[in-house]
């Protein structure tokens, strides 16, 4: 793993960026991205020898909201990729991570004279109750009652959203598919469908929003890199100094879609339910203003689902 260089680069020439958790499924997919485009990579991982072994790549071992590993990993860097929530822990390690951890590195990211910092946030801080219809950046979000996970991610973009003197965006994606042992969508819920009957129900014409892990890295690679220019219309790009939430999905699916791949190669019977559900669109229309489009296609994300099942 080679030394990454220490001095500020511009967008145009070779940007240094910092990702966090970037030995995750998200995290070392941008990781990649940065790469290709030629950025210096600050990889920040909890273990050590676990973050990419890549050209440009230097690896810092620690909790990236530790003040002082903070304020060295962002010394000098022009962007900040943070990728890490405690996904299925207790409400209050949720909080004490993400809520509270997340903007100490945005605020030491700020005070260093970064510019912009990329937080992978969720679609899942929408409501997306049956009667919600439609769902975009100015949708209702999720109330108080809306499940740990879903509110301590809404509050971890709120409290980002009060760090001053950053270009943040906050990239809202779905279900995110991809290989990997610890894909949600891909390895964890095919094993919960495998070993527990009741994981195989669900209303078969409820909308299943997702976006494959490669399509998500390339614009959270281009938004670092500074490849997405800002102005002060969230309708044509980031709003400059400002904090700019941002869809990202593929092509409209449904539950018959993805339940239906996972039990077909599971060998297992799924469980179609009638009542209602979510049936709406969940829109990317502003990242696809902003000039991204996704490359894999659903045929190709559920074959790779149904490939790694088999």
């Amino acid at each position: 793993m080679t030394e990454s260089s220490s001095t500020t680069s511009s967008p145009a020439s070779s940007p240094v960026v910092v990702v966090t958790g970037a030995n995750g499924l998200v995290g070392a997919r941008t990781v990649a991205a940065l790469v290709e485009r030629g950025a210096s990579v600050r990889a920040v991982v909890r273990r050590a020898g676990t973050a990419p072994d890549l050209p440009g790549v230097e690896e810092h071992v620690g909790d990236f909201f530790d003040p002082d590993l903070a304020e060295t990993v962002v010394q000098g860097a022009d962007a900040v990729v943070t990728t890490v929530h405690p996904m299925g822990s207790d409400l209050e390690t949720q909080h004490r991570i993400a809520v509270e951890g997340t903007p100490v590195l945005a605020r030491a990211a700020r005070d260093a004279g970064v510019t912009r910092l990329v937080h992978i946030s969720t679609a899942a801080v929408y409501d997306r109750s049956p009667e919600a219809g439609d769902v975009d950046e100015d949708s209702t979000l999720v109330g108080e009652d809306g499940g740990d996970y879903p509110v301590t991610k809404l509050a971890t973009d709120r409290a980002l959203a009060e760090v001053d003197g950053l270009t943040t965006v906050l990239l809202r994606p779905p279900a995110i598919l991809g290989a990997g042992e610890t894909s949600v969508w891909n390895t964890l819920r095919p094993a919960q469908v495998r070993d527990d009957e009741s994981a195989r129900s669900a209303q078969p014409d409820a909308t299943f929003p997702w976006v494959h892990v490669d399509d998500l890295a390339e614009v959270a690679a281009d938004l670092a890199a500074g490849r997405i220019p800002t102005g002060s219309d969230p309708a044509t790009g980031p709003v400059e100094g400002a904090c700019t939430p941002l869809n990202v999905t593929g092509e409209k699916a449904t539950q018959r879609d993805y339940l239906g791949t996972v039990t077909g190669a599971l060998g297992v019977e799924p469980v179609w339910e009638d009542g209602p559900a979510w049936t709406g669109r969940f829109s990317a229309d502003r990242a696809h203003a902003w000039g991204w489009s996704p490359a894999v296609g659903l045929p190709q994300a559920l074959a790779e689902i149904e490939s790694g099942l088999r």
